[in-house]
């Protein structure tokens, strides 16, 4: 075959360390522009996101040279670092450790894309503990509910 066609698509969600309610709506934009503007720089092609107060969804079109893990764990050092050289959280700031990736197919573009918009309305309802626990059972992945993160009450 002379040429690759791919069409790869995740949804990446990682959260606050300690799960605090830190990114507050006054820096919301700022990072989530930055956040893009990683994923950009580095083979992804970002389609939706959205920070939460205490985690992030960002939905990208990636290569299939394209690592996740380093993705995600470039994705978050950068930010962080950002977030605190610009002293958008009152405190140092951290990513907890881990993450979720889900993939899915082109006929589930625009339902992902809705949403992650309507995070805001969503997160009304359903905890994100809630939220993440349903995803990892809708993607039959076995976890360790004392292991999937931090959480705090």
């Amino acid at each position: 075959m002379a040429n690759s066609y791919t069409q790869l698509y995740v949804q990446m969600i990682f959260a606050v360390k300690n799960r605090q309610h830190i990114i507050l709506p006054e820096n919301k934009d700022k990072i989530e522009k930055y956040i893009c503007g990683i994923a950009s720089n580095i083979n992804c092609k970002p389609i939706a996101i959205y920070c939460n107060p205490d985690h992030v969804h960002l939905f990208v079109s990636i290569k299939p040279i394209v690592c996740i893990a380093d993705t995600i764990r470039n994705i978050k050092s950068f930010s962080s670092r950002y977030i605190n050289e610009n002293h958008l959280i009152g405190d140092h700031f951290e990513w907890q450790s881990g993450y979720g990736a889900f993939t899915y197919g082109q006929s589930q573009l625009d339902q992902v894309k809705d949403y992650i918009a309507n995070q805001g309305n969503h997160h009304k309802k359903k905890t994100f503990k809630e939220e993440y626990l349903a995803l990892l059972k809708v993607f039959q992945i076995e976890y360790d509910e004392r292991y999937v993160f931090d959480w705090i009450y």
